[in-house]
């Protein structure tokens, strides 16, 4: 999905982990919106094979439109402009407990499978960024992994993380699933605009499901296993202006951030306030709306903005099966949707996936 980085009418509360994430590296790859050719990523998915070079390193070849395209790391890093190539994949079980905890989670358990729901509003939009713009999950939106945990303590804590790697890893796995996902069209789509001379001319058109300020209505409802206390942003995060050039244009005035490429610390430095504060246990007022445990009634209020040919639809998942030919020419692709109907390549047919 595209990410909701606009202070809107119902975002307050969240301008802090707005303007956070408009400073961030990760930007252009959380809101860079390519209209999305459907037949593109058809055959992207339908051709993908991953090899394994002399050096060790893997990439995924495609054929579109007779012309083998190529994915790497390196080649997601620079078009998606993530300058991630020294940044780090995995933290020690204990940090992420230790940098979780100061986040505000609250569990006794020790698996390394998280509950979104668990974080106060400013964080859980944050993780739920991360989760529909950036990972490759299809399902089960409120848990999360080690490798989601380790992008977000190290946004917090001002330490690169590598998420070139975790979309390419992500799109390798993809290609030995029993039915191929076709993930990442936004991004699919970036790489091939980079060689718009090799493509054909091409008109059904899929546009990208947006998230929209219902989300900030939806980050404040409770969820099971909240505890009500808001923790507050790590120091490290805090932006303290922003001058706003045009729709979707910031350009950043004065930041706490440390700039990238610089040294940073493995422990966020917190000052006696904010250590004080997260002891604190402050009540934060409740919606007057019932408590929200319901996944797909989630999904539902996200504010799913998509249009086809000028008509409102729903965009649904789209999958495809292995060593299928053809693919259904329904222009519908992945998003977090409740039950969304599932198209199988060369089957015609018609599934529901329930989250």
């Amino acid at each position: 999905m595209v990410a909701y980085l606009k202070k809107t009418e119902g975002s307050e509360g969240f301008h802090q982990i707005v303007d956070f994430l408009n400073t961030s590296h990760i930007r252009y790859a959380l809101t860079e919106n390519p209209t999305i050719y459907v037949s593109l990523i058809q055959q992207f998915w339908q051709t993908a094979t991953a090899s394994t070079l002399d050096n060790g390193e893997m990439e995924i070849t495609a054929t579109i439109d007779g012309k083998v395209k190529i994915v790497t790391e390196a080649s997601i890093r620079r078009h998606l402009k993530l300058e991630d190539s020294d940044g780090i994949s995995n933290l020690p079980t204990t940090e992420i407990f230790e940098q979780l905890a100061l986040m505000g989670y609250v569990s006794n358990s020790d698996k390394l499978t998280f509950q979104k729901g668990h974080f106060s509003p400013q964080w859980r939009f944050l993780i739920h960024t991360i989760l529909h713009c950036l990972s490759s999950k299809k399902t089960a939106w409120e848990q999360f992994s080690s490798n989601i945990a380790t992008a977000i303590i190290c946004l917090a804590t001002n330490r690169t993380f590598n998420f070139s790697k975790l979309i390419f890893d992500g799109m390798v796995k993809n290609l030995d699933s029993k039915t191929k996902f076709l993930m990442y069209p936004r991004f699919i789509q970036i790489f091939l605009n980079k060689h718009k001379r090799l493509l054909l001319p091409h008109k059904r058109t899929y546009i990208a499901p947006t998230h929209t300020q219902k989300l900030f209505s939806n980050m404040r409802r409770a969820s099971k296993g909240y505890t009500r206390v808001d923790i507050p942003l790590f120091p490290t995060m805090l932006v303290q202006g922003l001058i706003f050039q045009g729709e979707g244009s910031t350009v950043p005035v004065e930041s706490h951030h440390t700039p990238i490429g610089a040294p940073s610390t493995s422990q966020p430095h917190l000052s006696p306030t904010l250590r004080s504060s997260i002891r604190q246990e402050t009540e934060v007022p409740q919606p007057s709306s019932p408590p929200h445990t319901n996944v797909a009634d989630e999904a539902a209020s996200t504010g799913v903005d998509v249009r086809y040919r000028g008509a409102a639809t729903t965009v649904t998942g789209l999958e495809a099966g292995q060593g299928s030919g053809n693919i259904d020419k329904t222009p519908t692709m992945p998003h977090d949707s409740p039950s969304p109907k599932i198209l199988i390549l060369g089957s015609g047919s018609e599934g529901t996936m329930h989250h």
